[in-house]
């Protein structure tokens, strides 16, 4: 599965912006307010999930890949200024079938996870 192998990962950082907020709102249409518990502005979770979606299609497995399912879950609040590290782990290959499982998780520069779960992508067509 050209060099792939459980235990790969790949990261990447980034720090959302009170901008990059009020984007995501406009282009999706949800006009609804995300609040941490301190009633500070948090950042939503499909931007998070986006990390991951920018990791698999670039770094691992990388270019050529298809999602084909993602289970997510938020144990804690992602605020705005927060340093968010995404990162994607290889836990299962299926040569047979070209599917890949990976371990996504996003977490502040504290440690809190604050997105967590699995992808399952094809990487049939793997540049």
């Amino acid at each position: 599965m050209k060099g792939l192998q459980v235990g790969q990962q790949a990261s990447a950082r980034r720090v959302f912006t009170a901008e990059d907020v009020a984007q995501y709102r406009a282009l999706s249409g949800d006009s609804g307010l995300y609040f941490g518990m301190k009633g500070e502005t948090a950042v939503p979770g499909p931007l998070l999930a986006g990390m991951f979606s920018d990791l698999l299609g670039t770094q691992l497995p990388g270019r050529g890949t298809n999602w084909l399912k993602q289970q997510l879950r938020y144990p804690a609040v992602a605020h705005i200024g927060d340093q968010i590290t995404a990162t994607v782990e290889i836990i299962r290959l299926r040569p047979e079938k070209e599917i890949v499982n990976l371990h996504t998780i996003c977490a502040n520069e504290a440690g809190e996870i604050v997105c967590e779960g699995q992808a399952l992508v094809l990487v049939k067509d793997l540049v």
